[in-house]
């Protein structure tokens, strides 16, 4: 079914293809502003399930499931961009889904996804497609040391990635080429990382979030800070650049651009994600209009709400090994936006929740967020 500009009011049903945190957010949203919800996900009682009115139990890729999930929604919309291009190609010929196949298919593959990049007329960090051990010796040299190679598709959290300080590390890639296409990126040493989420609509309406300052601990994101902790200037070219991005896609929805900011002040495109982010989070109680407001919004055809920052922000992930923390400190945590995402199981690693405090400065923020004992392996970590 071709993109329209057909308005989707309250009362009609919102699908949400995956079933995790990110949908549960977004149906949360999508039922303060009068929507029904229903939601595919392979297994029952998922953290968007929990709160659905509807609830699918089927494979991302189960053409019959998916076909459940299309006939009870008015809208169709996906959490997570790990899902079968191929099954979101077949129903977006048979449903309403503004996102499109397209922007799913090249966000899957990140060759595809640079070479899009490239042609928005931004650059990326310097990079080549790896395919075996002998294309990945020939090709090293040109990139040079240190690189980092990792899985054309699928890989999250620093999943399916591979440092390579010498040659020496070269001989260990061949675990990530027996899952196919690599590709090799040069290694910038970079002095901040952060990402600006962006909405936009089929008519070309578009709004941008504060920049978020990100920091990751063992590859998985561990605090965002807004505002960004650096210039105006480049807080400006980094909404620039994926504003490009957006118009080069015809963007429909929620991207995150995520970018390293060299201590040079050049800027270079890490990779998307066509949806709601993590590093988003912190919209829900600092922003006037939070992620997933916008992304329902945006798909639903409504005038898109006002990003302005309410106030400073840090946004902190809660990870398995931190709940236990988490609930015995909870009775001296005056003003902390907590967030529990309502998993199962608390796995070592495995985001479980958040948390968000609003202060008069960051650093008062990030000051209290240190002093507290619920992170106190990270902390270690990071010299702390």
């Amino acid at each position: 079914m071709s993109l329209n500009n057909k308005t989707i009011l309250p009362g009609a049903t919102i699908g949400i293809i995956g079933g995790g945190q990110l949908g549960r957010m977004m149906a949360l949203a999508a039922k303060a502003q009068g929507f029904r919800v229903a939601v595919l996900e392979p297994t029952a009682d998922s953290p968007c399930g929990q709160v659905a009115d509807i609830e699918i139990i089927g494979a991302y890729h189960d053409r019959e499931a998916i076909s459940k999930l299309a006939a009870v929604s008015d809208v169709l919309t996906y959490e997570f961009e790990n899902i079968d291009a191929d099954t979101l190609q077949w129903i977006c010929e048979q449903a309403y889904v503004p996102q499109g196949p397209e922007l799913l298919a090249i966000t899957q593959d990140r060759i595809k996804e640079k070479a899009m990049i490239r042609q928005a007329g931004i650059e990326v960090v310097p990079y080549a497609a790896i395919e075996s051990m002998d294309n990945l010796l020939a090709k090293i040299s040109s990139i040079g040391f240190p690189a980092v190679l990792k899985t054309a598709r699928g890989g999250y959290d620093g999943k399916g990635q591979l440092v390579l300080k010498t040659f020496q590390d070269v001989s260990k890639a061949k675990a990530l080429l027996d899952h196919g296409t690599c590709v090799v990126e040069k290694w910038i040493p970079f002095d901040k990382e952060i990402s600006v989420i962006v909405t936009r609509k089929v008519d070309g309406e578009t709004a941008f979030f504060p920049v978020g300052e990100n920091i990751h601990v063992d590859n998985i994101l561990h605090q965002t800070i807004v505002p960004a902790r650096i210039s105006i200037g480049l807080q400006l070219r980094a909404i620039e650049k994926a504003k490009q991005i957006a118009d080069s896609l015809r963007l429909v929805g929620t991207l995150a651009v995520e970018m390293f900011v060299t201590e040079e002040g050049s800027i270079y495109i890490n990779e998307l994600a066509p949806r709601p982010h993590n590093s988003g989070h912190y919209t829900i109680e600092a922003c006037a209009t939070s992620q997933f407001e916008q992304h329902i919004r945006a798909i639903c055809n409504w005038p898109l709400g006002s990003t302005e920052l309410l106030k400073p922000a840090v946004m902190v992930n809660l990870l398995g090994e931190h709940l236990d923390s988490l609930y015995t400190e909870i009775p001296a945590l005056p003003d902390w936006k907590i967030h529990v995402y309502g998993k199962k199981e608390p796995r070592h690693k495995r985001k479980m929740g958040h948390v968000t405090l609003l202060r008069e400065t960051v650093e008062e923020a990030l000051t209290e967020v240190e002093a507290s004992p619920i992170w106190r392996t990270v902390k270690e970590k990071i010299g702390g």
